[in-house]
């Protein structure tokens, strides 16, 4: 059993260097294998294909930031509706919830670099579109409660799709542009309260 899981995090390891250095469409299970010290067999032994493996590398990051922007959507929600357990780990908190996320983004940035410049022909290519569709059901049941307690009409569904994507689009920016965490940490502070304006003039009576 130590044998095998040795193998498969020197796999992981080494698979994690060969898609950082040449993209997802360009790594070869062969190199990763030869590196690796282990024979095709031994890769096939613990993932189906280079798309399994690539999975099994960036998958549970992507999973814990998905998890962790939920709770912050629904702690929102809660908050608005003031409903106990809303300031849970304080994940309500626009600029709290944005420190945690980058934490763990900039904890996996080579991960990341891998999904937003190395996943061209992998099933992750277009994670990102997944990833905004995925929040608008959270982000509407959001807009549509701080319409109601304001009286007003909550944005449309185009405006709240373009609101995600310029969200994450903030994220992917500076995940490409700044390596450093705490300088990254500056930045988003500032695009937020940028972001933040602009969303509350969304409920502005007309």
């Amino acid at each position: 059993m130590k044998n095998d899981n040795e193998t498969k995090e020197r796999l992981l390891v080494c698979a994690r260097e060969e898609f950082l250095e040449k993209g997802y469409q360009k790594a070869s299970l062969r190199s990763i294998c030869k590196k690796a010290g282990v024979t095709t067999g031994a890769l096939y032994f613990f993932f189906q294909d280079k798309e399994d493996l690539f999975s099994a590398i960036v998958q549970p990051t992507l999973d814990q930031v998905r998890a962790m922007a939920e709770q912050h959507v629904r702690q929102e929600l809660m908050m608005l509706q003031n409903l106990p357990g809303a300031d849970e780990d304080n994940m309500h908190d626009d600029h709290n919830a944005t420190e945690q996320i980058l934490h763990v983004l900039y904890k996996n940035y080579d991960i990341c670099q891998m999904l937003l410049t190395n996943s061209q022909g992998s099933r992750y290519e277009n994670c990102l579109d997944e990833i905004v569709d995925l929040f608008e059901n959270g982000q509407r049941a959001l807009a549509q409660e701080q319409a109601r307690q304001l009286g007003v009409q909550p944005p449309d569904d185009y405006i709240l799709h373009w609101v995600i994507h310029i969200e994450l689009d903030a994220y992917v920016h500076i995940l490409l542009h700044e390596r450093n965490e705490e300088k990254a940490l500056k930045h988003m502070d500032q695009v937020l309260d940028y972001l933040l304006a602009g969303w509350e003039a969304l409920f502005r009576r007309k």
